[in-house]
């Protein structure tokens, strides 16, 4: 058989869309081709091993499934040579000979370096591998060979990818769920490890309600949360998050400030209140802040003038009304206690200037004191709880806490 001149070569080119490079196989050239495919896959890793820097890095076990890799590549050429119409099936026929963590481990760039290294291999041994005369055909159909596995390979790792970032979702969504139902704390560490949580501290999570919340399906809901991921992200915040119904909840990393880190990220978020849990050193202590952004947003309805967003600690009075235990014991413990501890005189004052309508005038009056100093007292309260007296969302606080506090002395 002559070698192809330039002009026949571009003709079989053009007619390769319509009917295959041969009409018979190149028995002889083939036969070559198999013998020599342990050489030719040594020949290859060595190339690797000298022109790509991260090919040297790999662990042994690795660069030795390469090979396999390497060698199945070879022996999925000869079977399309015989059958060129089929596209090579690059995850059975040549990814298939290495494990699942390997494939992991090699980028889709990486993945197209070695093919194009193996094809200059093969290239450069064409001539003793092709039988006489079968140079050229030889040659061609590893080109094309290789721009079919360029092509399937793309499609594989594409493939992955919609299929890891969609499983990534699902397991973002049962990490939310395992943090909303307070599961132990390992359980909680490897799902989040899976999806690459960098463990930025501190840790708070934030409920709200997810965009469009009453005609949310589940492609919307990966949506959601897809952008929502990037945008913590863009803000230098590491985010996981799921849509539950109507609620969108969120657990942010990195936020110093979480109600701070929340007011970037509210595009993301639907009208309505979102209420954000207090920060905790690390995730495993991220159910605790899930629970008091969950009580305080069952709780937010009851102040209608609450910020968006509102942190679940100024929503104590209101978690309180709901049932909250926690928020009970908040009370006892940050206001009434060291109002008490302080003597008797400014739990005394509190009470009888919360009686009086907050009148300084009249409470001055009813203590037989200076109205200076009924102002020194509300001022000492102020310091001691954060809490202000003269305001009125700060009174309801106060007011709530003594009650509590008054009940709980007696018990």
């Amino acid at each position: 058989m002559r070698p192809l001149s330039p002009t026949d070569s571009q003709v079989t080119v053009q007619t390769w869309h319509a009917s295959p490079v041969t009409t018979a196989p190149l028995a002889a050239t083939l036969r070559r081709i198999e013998r020599a495919s342990g050489a030719l896959a040594t020949r290859s890793v060595a190339r690797m091993d000298d022109t790509l820097p991260w090919f040297r890095s790999l662990p042994a076990d690795q660069r030795s499934w390469v090979t396999l890799v390497v060698q199945a590549g070879i022996g999925s050429l000869v079977q399309w040579m015989r059958s060129p119409k089929s596209r090579p099936k690059v995850t059975g026929d040549v990814f298939g000979a290495a494990p699942r963590e390997m494939a992991r481990s090699v980028t889709l760039q990486q993945a197209l370096a070695m093919v194009k290294i193996t094809v200059e291999v093969a290239e450069e041994q064409a001539g003793e591998l092709a039988a006489p005369g079968e140079e050229s055909e030889l040659r061609e159909a590893i080109l094309r060979y290789s721009r079919e596995v360029a092509f399937a390979t793309a499609e594989v790792y594409a493939r992955a990818a919609e299929t890891r970032g969609a499983w990534d979702l699902r397991l973002q969504a049962l990490l939310v769920d395992a943090l909303l139902r307070g599961d132990p704390a390992d359980a909680l560490a490897s799902r989040a490890a899976a999806l690459g949580w960098t463990d930025l501290s501190p840790v708070a999570v934030v409920i709200g309600t997810a965009p469009n919340s009453a005609t949310v399906t589940v492609m919307d809901s990966d949506q959601i949360v897809d952008s929502l991921v990037h945008t913590g992200r863009r803000a230098g915040l590491d985010v996981l998050a799921g849509v539950q119904g109507q609620r969108l909840v969120a657990v942010l990393g990195g936020a110093d400030d979480p109600v701070r880190a929340t007011q970037m990220l509210l595009p993301e978020f639907g009208t309505g209140p979102i209420v954000v849990g207090h920060a905790v050193p690390a995730l495993s202590g991220a159910p605790e802040s899930a629970r008091a952004a969950e009580a305080g947003w069952r709780a937010v309805a009851a102040w209608p003038a609450a910020p968006r967003p509102v942190a679940a600690a100024d929503l104590l009075p209101e978690r309180v009304l709901a049932g909250d235990t926690e928020a009970r014991r908040r009370l006892v413990s940050d206001v009434y206690k060291p109002l008490d501890s302080a003597g008797p005189t400014l739990v005394e004052t509190l009470s009888v200037y919360l009686d009086s309508g907050g009148a300084l005038e009249a409470t001055a009056r009813i203590l037989f004191v200076h109205p200076n100093t009924v102002r020194y007292r509300l001022r000492r309260i102020g310091e001691i709880t954060t809490l202000v007296p003269t305001n009125p969302r700060d009174a309801f606080s106060l007011r709530l806490a003594l009650a509590i506090g008054r009940m709980h002395g007696q018990t």
